[in-house]
């Protein structure tokens, strides 16, 4: 495989040819990742019942698809893409209810017929968490400024549509949440404190000065 000159500098490359060799195999991995989402979106609709998850769907897959065209913008041209990562705005209530209560034990489903909202819902779930971990990953080690923002950008997003499914399971009682005991819980709330007074910093090779090598 070719590669450009290892002293060459990202200044002295065209913007199409600025990306490391590890960041084009990272975003194809990122916007394959995308359409693989996009895609099962798409598959998802067949078996949505619930108008609001509905809209939650749909208003989330415009979202991505847009996100996925800025990204194959910037990747390609290396420049800016033609508008800047735009934030998501979630409908959800951010009230969450605690408390488990009784229901039937899980199992997989015996046939298609059997799918419902609350199984698409954790699908999407784990799509959106799951492209949320791809897009911090990768963009740590993106060499491209604009694709590293882009990447960076979108991070957040993905969390923001996550959460909103997570409260729209919570709200259906689909995604239960446990609390400790009061004890318990200020016993790990309260278990750190911050830190006071002044760091005692070694010396820079310190350690080196004190056991040399042999």
């Amino acid at each position: 495989m070719g590669s450009t000159n290892p002293t060459s500098q990202s200044s002295q490359l065209p913007p199409q040819m600025n990306h490391g060799g590890h960041e084009v195999f990272d975003l194809h991995e990122v916007i394959a990742g995308m359409i693989n989402v996009l895609d099962q979106y798409m598959m998802f609709r067949l078996f949505v019942k619930d108008p609001e998850l509905l809209q939650i769907l749909d208003h989330q897959y415009q979202f991505i698809l847009d996100q996925y065209n800025i990204t194959c913008e910037c990747f390609t041209s290396g420049k800016d893409p033609s508008h800047p990562t735009q934030s998501y705005s979630m409908g959800q209530s951010h009230n969450v209810t605690y408390g488990i209560k009784p229901t039937q034990p899980k199992k997989p489903n015996q046939s298609i017929m059997e799918i419902q909202d609350k199984g698409i819902s954790g699908h999407m779930l784990g799509l959106i968490k799951s492209t949320a971990s791809l897009l911090t990953m990768t963009s740590v080690e993106v060499t491209n400024p604009v694709v590293r923002r882009v990447l960076a950008d979108n991070v957040p997003n993905f969390i923001e549509m996550a959460y909103e499914i997570f409260l729209y399971q919570n709200k259906h009682q689909y995604y239960q949440v446990p609390q400790l005991t009061q004890q318990d819980m200020m016993q790990m709330t309260n278990s750190y404190v911050p830190f006071t007074g002044r760091p005692q910093m070694p010396n820079p090779g310190q350690m080196n000065q004190q056991f040399p090598r042999q």
